[in-house]
């Protein structure tokens, strides 16, 4: 099984690209998660994890989550590999989202969460979402 669950800050708004073959969005960005466990002088580590989201589900990102706002994804760990112009090889290891949500509290006072509630973009598989109501205590993870 191939499932990740994550909650962080986006460290910058997405970058929006579209496929040559079929004009598709996809959206990368990244996001800083902060390890559970303090180290030993009680500082907390930060991964700075990259996101892709595609279709439906890059669209939402890409209107709604805007850089320092807190998100939550559900998705699949993706690895993949390319030579560039010089022959050399190079690897990434991403998130593909499935699943997208709002994870700041209303009092945050995160304009876009008050605006349209704790609503989320479902899987990206299915073109026309559906979205639900979730408070962000009601979070699946």
């Amino acid at each position: 099984m191939n499932k990740v669950c994550l909650i962080g800050r986006l460290t910058k708004d997405s970058d929006v690209r579209y496929t040559q073959s079929n004009n598709t969005m996809v959206v990368n960005f990244n996001l800083a998660v902060n390890r559970r466990f303090a180290s030993e002088n009680g500082e907390r580590d930060t991964d700075f994890i990259t996101i892709v989201a595609w279709s439906k589900t890059a669209e939402f990102v890409n209107k709604y989550f805007k850089k320092g706002q807190q998100v939550g994804i559900v998705g699949r760990i993706q690895t993949r590999n390319w030579d560039d112009d010089q022959g050399i090889k190079h690897y990434a290891t991403e998130v593909v989202a499935e699943e997208v949500y709002f994870a700041d509290s209303k009092k945050d006072g995160n304009d876009v969460f008050n605006e349209y509630g704790d609503m989320f973009a479902g899987n990206s598989n299915n073109d026309s979402p559906d979205f639900e109501v979730a408070s962000g205590d009601d979070l699946p993870f």
